[in-house]
């Protein structure tokens, strides 16, 4: 490489202005990699990752019947097994008939879905696209499903503040995919509502994406589809509103009863509590308030419009629901009516190193300290240009990292947002320090989501790095899904670890 382009890569130390160090890169990597976890068999619970039939294979027992947790059993046209992987994680599998996604660049749909992580969600952590095969996977949740509390109770069903918990946590899942930019969601019901080992109820990430490229976004009887639906066969973010009414039904009446058998009750000049108390659950026992029932029902009543337009948006529901929690310190698996979920904690019993430190106690000052310090030596390696690359658009981006560089160093953080965002966007160059840079100021800025974004993308550029996984486990913490923030700060730890016994870097 000509020295004269040398001369330009140097890093940018603003710390250090009088003693700058140039630091040469090398090794092709023009664009970022497609998105890669780490190994998928023994470890990376948060990330998204690409795994091998082989580990599916062997983490459900070759596929065994006594693994489908499908409601309809052996009976389902894509069946979803449990499985164990070989760090003891639980997972849910998805398994797709040959023919379902015949196209493997299509599949890759899984990818956008892999990026959502949302509490509320059963998080999609990977997917399998090997030969003809075809399988998702997600986060295991072990407590079945809202239908199984709802229709199939055998203790005890479910109380009121529960019932009136799930639909705020689903309206808050549903609102952040529609935020996000996925807003439709295929065959939402009761089966789609799963509860994790907390007894929260959370989304299945399964239905953002349908059960084939042409497949049908309903599978189930037809008097709960939404009209529009029936007449043109199209899903629309109205549809999925729709759905979510008929979810609502469900947790009024703890009956699958179609819409159409309760319209007259639904009519919003009908609602009178004479109607409500019809329509309501008999197991309940009166065990209910009579005004919050009657929001609920004005806002089924409200979902299931037939016009698409007259339905409420996502942050509706959850503006009409949000008040009506009354016992938010209430654990859900003490409404719920299951044992508390006993674990080891995960969290890394080893010393921490500073940086594991600084993410333990969540001091993103502290953090920003030791990015400033680390400079970009974690970057050797992951770019090389070519002289016919080095153009004026090239100086201007490095111009406008260093302009990133010295705005971070000044605490100046959404400048270093917008500087760092200029050097990302060109995409000719790519940097996990940067990342990571740009991550932690979003964290400084109350933005956990962009955040977590950023370090998944530090990963995506340097797959063994550890503050990539440093900065998702601060990030998940702040989202507060500290299960998978303690996850991930054990791989961080462990990926320290290794590196210190003779990996890259020091």
């Amino acid at each position: 490489m000509g020295c004269c382009i040398s001369s330009f890569l140097r890093e940018t130390h603003p710390e250090k202005d009088q003693t700058r160090q140039t630091h040469h890169q090398h090794a092709p990597v023009l664009h970022p990699p497609p998105t890669v976890g780490v190994d998928p068999a023994t470890g990376g619970a948060s990330t998204f990752a690409e795994f091998s039939f082989s580990d599916l294979k062997a983490a459900t027992n070759n596929f065994s019947s006594e693994f489908i947790v499908s409601e309809s059993g052996e009976k389902a046209p894509n069946l979803v097994y449990k499985g164990r992987l070989q760090n003891r994680r639980w997972i849910a599998v998805k398994k797709f008939t040959k023919l379902a996604w015949p196209d493997p660049k299509q599949f890759a749909e899984a990818r956008g879905v892999g990026k959502f992580r949302h509490r509320r969600l059963a998080n999609l952590i990977g997917y399998c696209c090997d030969g003809d095969e075809r399988l998702l996977v997600a986060e295991y949740m072990p407590n079945d499903t809202l239908a199984k509390h709802l229709f199939h109770w055998e203790n005890q069903t479910i109380e009121w503040g529960m019932r009136l918990r799930v639909a705020i946590y689903i309206a808050e899942a549903l609102d952040y995919c529609s935020t996000e930019g996925r807003p439709l969601y295929h065959d939402l019901n009761a089966y789609r509502v799963l509860f994790d080992e907390d007894g929260d109820p959370r989304l299945s990430c399964f239905g953002l994406m349908k059960n084939s490229r042409d497949g049908k976004s309903y599978s189930t009887n037809l008097a709960y589809t939404p009209p529009e639906y029936l007449k043109n066969g199209r899903v629309t973010p109205e549809s999925v509103i729709y759905s979510f009414g008929t979810v609502l039904l469900d947790l009024l009446s703890g009956k699958h009863i179609p819409p159409s058998h309760v319209s007259g009750l639904l009519a919003l000049d009908m609602i009178k509590e004479k109607n409500i108390m019809l329509l309501m659950d008999s197991h309940l026992e009166g065990k209910f308030s009579t005004e919050e029932a009657t929001v609920v029902v004005n806002l089924a009543s409200q979902c299931l419009q037939y016009e698409p337009r007259e339905r409420p948006k996502t942050k509706d529901l959850v503006a009409t629901l949000a008040p009506l929690q009354a016992k938010p310190d209430v654990p859900s698996y003490i409404m719920l009516g299951i044992p508390k979920h006993e674990e080891a904690p995960s969290t890394p019993q080893r010393p921490l190193s500073a940086m594991g430190e600084a993410c333990s106690r969540m001091d993103l000052t502290a953090i920003h300290q030791i990015l400033v310090m680390a400079h970009y030596r974690d970057d050797e390696g992951t770019n090389e240009l070519s002289f016919q690359e080095w153009t004026q658009q090239m100086r201007d981006m490095l111009e406008a990292r260093k302009r990133g560089d010295y705005a971070f160093r000044d605490k100046e953080f959404k400048t270093a947002i917008d500087c760092y965002s200029q050097f990302i966007d060109v995409g000719t160059m790519v940097s996990p320090t940067v990342f990571a840079r740009r991550s932690l100021c979003y964290l400084l800025c109350e933005q956990p989501d962009p955040a977590l974004r950023d370090a998944m993308q530090a990963q995506c550029v340097y797959p063994d790095w550890p503050t990539a996984f440093y900065m998702q486990s601060v990030a998940l913490a702040k989202l507060d899904m500290h299960k998978d923030a303690a996850d991930m700060l054990n791989e961080a730890t462990t990926l320290e670890e290794k590196r210190q016994k003779g990996g890259r870097g020091s």
